[in-house]
């Protein structure tokens, strides 16, 4: 595949905020108190949500993009829900992180710790609720220089609905990337020609990094007391960008991963030709990943789709944008930023939540899901696609 056409892709959010502060001047002020600030959308389900988040250490592998670092440090944060909602919101991200991923975006309209007074709906180090062995986890894996917060509004979503949802902020791909002890990883990765090797190291790193991840947390003596609730016969992933992409390299490489979501992400590593027969989404901009057109994002999907054997489908989206599918997309638009789509932002998160909760709740629950079955009267943004036809309806 042309690795620039993949990388287009990853970095469409970067190039439209700075389009559009360079066009729109600043933005209104939207930190200056409490009913300004940004915020996140409700999560849908019955339960409260609890949060925290887990330092692991990966002695087994040097890191890939620190010279001289012999293992993997990652930042892991865990969504679930819980019965005891202490009160204190969990923060957005810090500060500092606030500041690197607006620098990165070109942004200077806004207070550079804006994005550390969005308002979420967890409730930090809240005691996890369930049973053991109970509930269905899901892993995220976000865009590249994207930081794992950029996923809440989905983790808090699937978390009240029952969930445990475990993020991964792939060290040293991210623009920021804090530690307890004060340390802040910036994204060494970005400084790394991108070829098309690179993305190839980069897929399969996030791999190992989610098999890692889910080493430790259904591991006998887990390092998160909310570890024994989690279900190991029922785990998928799912994940923006190249971080969908990594989904179609995790899910061979790891059988615990029961079903896959591609959230608009131009897939690398193809699947291998004896194939998947496990569970797979995709979930895309129109303008991007219609089939039949031929541009090289689409094609890789394409190619992808033939190998799929198990239970698949192919959704579009009508006026998204690459970032209108996470937190980055909302927060832009609520901040006074034109990301480019003709729809907006919050339908796209609503569409994002409802399609993606319905096929976990499908794949790993075995509920029934009309919402997947044919198109929606209540969604007629969702397009159905037939890829051998080059259809979408």
């Amino acid at each position: 595949m042309n690795p620039a056409l993949f990388r287009r892709g990853l970095t469409a959010a970067t190039a439209l905020f700075t389009l559009a502060v360079g066009l729109g001047g600043p933005p209104a002020a939207a930190a200056d108190g409490p009913d300004s600030a940004a915020y996140l959308p409700r999560p849908t389900g019955p339960r409260a949500v609890g949060t925290t988040s887990l330092h692991l250490t990966d002695d087994s592998r040097p890191d890939p993009w620190a010279a001289g670092a012999d293992a993997r440090e990652l930042m892991v944060s865990l969504w679930y829900p819980t019965d005891s909602p202490n009160g204190r919101r969990a923060q957005y991200m810090t500060p500092t992180e606030s500041e690197l991923l607006l620098e990165e975006g070109g942004i200077t309209g806004v207070p550079s710790d804006v994005l550390s007074t969005v308002r979420t709906h967890a409730f930090t180090e809240a005691r996890p609720a369930g049973r053991v062995r109970g509930l269905p986890m899901v892993a995220l894996s976000p865009g590249f220089t994207k930081p794992r917060t950029t996923l809440t509004t989905l983790a808090e979503e699937l978390a009240s609905h029952g969930y445990i949802v475990a993020a991964v902020d792939h060290t040293y791909e991210s623009v920021a990337t804090t530690f307890p002890d004060g340390r802040v990883a910036t994204c060494t990765a970005c400084e790394v020609p991108h070829d098309e090797a690179f993305w190839n190291r980069l897929v399969a790193g996030r791999a190992a990094d989610v098999s890692f991840v889910l080493d430790e947390l259904t591991r006998a003596h887990a390092p998160w007391e909310g570890a024994r609730l989690i279900d190991p016969s029922r785990i998928a992933m799912a994940g923006h960008s190249v971080g969908g992409a990594s989904a179609v390299t995790s899910m061979p490489a790891d059988p615990r991963v029961r079903a896959g979501v591609d959230i608009d992400g131009t897939t690398q590593i193809p699947l291998p030709v004896s194939g998947l027969s496990r569970p797979f989404l995709f979930l895309g901009r129109q303008n991007q990943y219609t089939p039949g057109t031929g541009d090289g994002a689409v094609t890789t999907w394409e190619r992808d789709w033939q190998r799929l054997t198990g239970w698949k489908r192919w959704l579009v989206v009508e006026g998204a944008e690459h970032a209108s599918f996470t937190d980055v997309g909302l927060l832009a638009e609520q901040l006074g930023i034109d990301i480019g789509a003709d729809l907006p932002a919050a339908r796209v998160a609503e569409i994002v939540r409802g399609y993606t909760r319905a096929f976990l709740d499908l794949h790993l629950r075995h509920r029934p899901q009309p919402l997947l079955a044919k198109p929606s009267t209540r969604y007629p943004q969702v397009h159905f696609c037939t890829p051998e036809t080059s259809t979408c309806v």
